[in-house]
């Protein structure tokens, strides 16, 4: 559980970044962005455009996306 809770805080909401979207902290990367990117084939490919995300990163938004989708109503 702390491991999960370690990874959602690499994920910043601030409305002066990318309009408030979740992003991966200290980037403008969005999390619907890796999202869009894993459900593609070759993840790879897609990611190589984004060398500054680590795994981390993309562990920290799947997490995020999850925890949001376990909260809506």
């Amino acid at each position: 559980m702390m491991m999960q809770m370690d990874s959602i805080d690499r994920i910043e909401l601030n409305p002066k970044v990318c309009n408030g979207k979740p992003v991966i902290k200290g980037t403008r990367i969005p999390v619907s962005v890796i999202l869009e990117q894993i459900a593609e084939e070759n993840h790879g490919v897609y990611f190589a455009g984004y060398p500054e995300l680590t795994k981390a990163d993309i562990h920290a938004a799947l997490l995020y996306a999850r925890a949001s989708l376990d909260h809506a109503d």
